[in-house]
């Protein structure tokens, strides 16, 4: 699969391609699934989904950060039917969603409620600060949809004085779940791999 691209700047930083890479194995998308993002910024996880979806529904409330989705879209192949929304979540969110990715923290409590009086299969948040994160944890656990929290960093090399050192992200905490309420870990390629989470 080819990497994304990301000619258009969004002012603000895509989703790293390590965090990506992890969000859309947990997401499982196949070419039936219906995926949802919430806040599609530069548009990279919009791009990767569309690969493997076969409809996406982004939002942004931001005209001009839609406006670099649109055009960083374009600069991808994608075979999904998209449809990007000019709306703050949850208004713009339709009922028929089979997996959700939450790319920031407005709102989120509405989005969650929203999955789950929709039936969302997989719900996955994404999350930087620390009580945010605790917060959110807690909101998914309240509406039954916590499966697992999983947290990481991705450092890359770089050269200093003839050896490589190493520059550190930001931690991730991202949250997995959804309101299928089965429990089954999902492989990349949509089968459940699994019958209990861990």
């Amino acid at each position: 699969m080819s990497r994304v691209a990301l000619p258009h700047d969004a002012k603000a930083g895509p989703t790293k391609p390590e965090v990506r890479a992890v969000l859309l194995q947990k997401l499982g998308l196949g070419p039936d699934d219906h995926f949802v993002e919430v806040g599609s910024c530069t548009g990279a996880v919009t791009v990767g989904a569309a690969r493997r979806a076969g409809r996406v529904t982004a939002l942004e409330r931001k005209p001009d950060r839609l406006e670099t989705t649109e055009r960083n879209l374009a600069a991808n192949d994608v075979a999904a039917d998209v449809d990007l929304r000019a709306a703050e979540a949850p208004d713009g969110l339709p009922d028929d969603a089979d997996a959700l990715f939450l790319g920031g923290s407005r709102n989120y409590e509405a989005v969650l409620d929203h999955a789950v009086e929709t039936g969302v299969d997989r719900v996955v948040m994404n999350v930087s600060r620390l009580e945010v994160a605790g917060a959110a944890t807690e909101a998914f656990r309240e509406r039954d949809l916590l499966d697992e929290v999983v947290q990481f960093q991705v450092s890359h090399g770089y050269e200093l004085a003839g050896a490589t050192s190493f520059d550190s992200d930001n931690p991730v905490y991202m949250l997995v779940g959804g309101a299928g309420g089965d429990g089954e870990e999902v492989a990349a390629d949509g089968d459940s791999v699994g019958g209990e989470s861990r």
